[in-house]
């Protein structure tokens, strides 16, 4: 696909991309080789005019007869998601959320690792982790750039949340995802993605309540 038109995917796409892909994965631990968009629209809630959208933009078309080769599908959708060059992640916050994070991801892609963890405890620092080491904090400008890490994982408590992000932006990290509560701000040249659970939760909450409601 056309690099120009890749970086003009939607977000949304792009997610729906990642999450197309685990299933094709999980399709091919089962055996099979082809799928049609209404097996991947079931498994995702979606419509199956949505999952066919959502190929033609990275374009890709099955068979009416045979539908989608999930071999094929799965190598465009990497070539699309997936940079060249194996990508290093930091996580910051090495407590259960962080450490569950860290053995949840460990050897799921072969182009996408977490490589280094930080923390400000003296008892998780200077230690192997989830299989990854953990830095302290104070680290973050040293070890950031000497690992070439760009992304990055924060699951630090609320009041440190603004720091750092601020110690990792300035030590070269381009990305962000914030699993803190706390909502952040960044420069556009910074790509961020928030994780509120607690929004989820009280989303799922309010359309529960309606079955009681009514």
């Amino acid at each position: 696909m056309d690099p120009k038109k890749t970086r003009d995917l939607p977000g949304k796409t792009i997610e729906r991309l990642s999450q197309y892909r685990r299933i094709l994965f999980n399709s091919t631990n089962e055996g099979k080789t082809n799928i049609y968009s209404h097996e991947l629209a079931k498994v995702m809630n979606l419509t199956p005019v949505q999952v066919r959208r959502d190929l033609m933009l990275i374009g890709y078309s099955g068979s009416q007869s045979k539908g989608y080769v999930i071999k094929d599908l799965i190598a465009l959708i990497g070539s699309i998601i997936d940079s060249k060059e194996p990508q290093n992640v930091a996580i910051v916050g090495m407590g259960n959320l962080g450490r569950a994070i860290t053995s949840y991801f460990s050897g799921k892609r072969d182009r996408l690792s977490i490589v280094a963890a930080f923390d400000n405890d003296p008892q998780k620092t200077d230690r192997i982790i989830g299989g990854v080491p953990c830095h302290h904090i104070n680290k973050i400008s040293e070890v950031i750039p000497a690992m070439n890490i760009k992304m990055a994982i924060l699951t630090v408590a609320p009041e440190g949340t603004f720091d750092v992000a601020k110690m990792l932006m300035n030590a070269g990290v381009k990305g962000l995802l914030n699993y803190t509560s706390v909502p952040l701000t960044v420069p556009d040249n910074i790509h961020l993605e928030e994780y509120d659970i607690i929004t989820s939760l009280e989303k799922l909450a309010f359309f529960v309540k309606q079955d009681f409601d009514e």
